[in-house]
């Protein structure tokens, strides 16, 4: 089987490494001059843990087992907690730095798959499995081509129209710590239209950011987040301390506009499916954007396995009912968390804060596991 994977970030790697491991021939066009990871530091929870692992990537966050702070929950900014997790609920999440599993991923694909950089894709034509780049390079014959090129995907209105991005109406800075910082607690802390959250790093620096809600127009450096955090509890003064304001990342969170009908498009003599950000992207608020990809990448691998070669747009539509359901729920889930994570209004912060405390830790943590509870399909 012949495939074109667009975009070579998380979704895109993790999909054409285990395709290459079922003997396709794979090629990977990415936009960008080279391949390399952005961002900051990424939760990888046991759902995504499992995905990586029936890929065969379980190898790429070995060494990223950090130790579980004895407490992690959610605060106010004083430091009162509202709740809090049992450690046993997050038992099995790592935490790594983007650009180690970019690179890590980059590597389980090299000399397997033929990867292309610094075209991104012009148009798709899959009724003649036919891909062409904006340097006008043809990749024809194509039996799936796979769109895992982001929230502003091109392959995703090959398949249905596309319905945009939205901003979400808040703003998100990111970074990890220059120097490691002993931290006795993690998680979230949640103010009057801000927050900040805390993910210690097995090396002991920690991935922190801090939201804020706003048009998107703040700036990148740090000097903003000083301002809009002072005052706020401990550690979090001294993650700010410790942080090179050079690596601090700021963007306005954006989600898809709108569910899609459907993840695939079949009936032709070429497929095509969309992975990642392009068929769900949601805001960070339940750290599952990336795990959603994973266990994308890992369903699709299997009912690929399980069809054969001659049933592609049974195994699409398979795909698609297992995975549209999912995550357009969880996508939901983390829109409606942060809408209320983000509340500004006195009395709206006040009973947000009061129904957090009344709920019982229990209850918070089966919603955790219930989140993480997914297993591949049998192959």
């Amino acid at each position: 089987m012949r495939v074109v994977v667009v975009g070579a970030g998380i979704a895109g790697l993790c999909t054409a490494a285990g395709l290459t491991s079922t003997g396709a021939d794979v090629t990977v066009v990415e936009r960008a001059p080279e391949v390399r990871g952005g961002g900051a530091g990424l939760s990888i929870f046991a759902n995504g843990v499992r995905a990586l692992e029936s890929l065969g990537l379980g190898w790429v966050i070995d060494d990223a087992v950090a130790p579980t702070p004895p407490t992690s929950g959610t605060r106010t900014p004083d430091g009162r907690w509202l709740g809090r997790f049992d450690p046993s609920s997050l038992a099995g999440m790592r935490v790594v730095r983007r650009t180690d599993l970019h690179a890590a991923l980059l590597r389980a694909v090299d000399g397997v798959a033929d990867i292309r950089t610094g075209s991104g894709v012009e148009d798709i034509v899959p009724g003649n499995g036919l891909v062409r780049l904006a340097d006008g390079t043809m990749i024809g014959d194509c039996d799936l081509i796979v769109g895992a090129d982001g929230l502003r995907s091109r392959v995703r209105a090959a398949i249905v129209a596309d319905p945009g991005v939205r901003r979400s109406g808040y703003s998100a800075w990111r970074a990890v710590t220059s120097t490691p910082v002993m931290v006795a607690a993690a998680g979230e802390t949640t103010g009057r239209g801000a927050r900040f959250g805390i993910a210690p790093l097995p090396d002991g620096h920690v991935y922190w950011f801090a939201s804020v809600s706003d048009p998107g127009d703040g700036t990148p450096g740090i000097d903003e987040v000083r301002q809009r955090f002072s005052g706020w509890h401990q550690p979090i003064g001294e993650l700010l301390d410790a942080t090179d304001p050079a690596a601090v990342g700021y963007l306005p969170i954006e989600e898809l506009a709108a569910p899609l009908p459907t993840f695939v498009g079949t009936g032709g003599p070429c497929g095509c499916v969309l992975v990642g950000d392009a068929a769900h992207a949601m805001t960070p608020n339940l750290g599952q954007g990336a795990n959603q990809a994973m266990e994308d990448a890992a369903t699709l691998v299997a009912v690929l396995r399980r069809s054969g070669p001659g049933g592609l747009d049974d195994a699409l539509r398979a795909y698609d009912g297992l995975r549209r359901p999912r995550t357009q729920r969880i996508a939901r889930q983390a829109s409606m968390i942060g809408r209320v994570g983000q509340m500004s209004a006195g009395p709206a912060v006040w009973a947000r804060d009061l129904a957090l405390r009344l709920t019982p830790d229990a209850v918070l943590n089966a919603q955790m596991r219930r989140l993480q509870r997914w297993q591949p399909p049998e192959v």
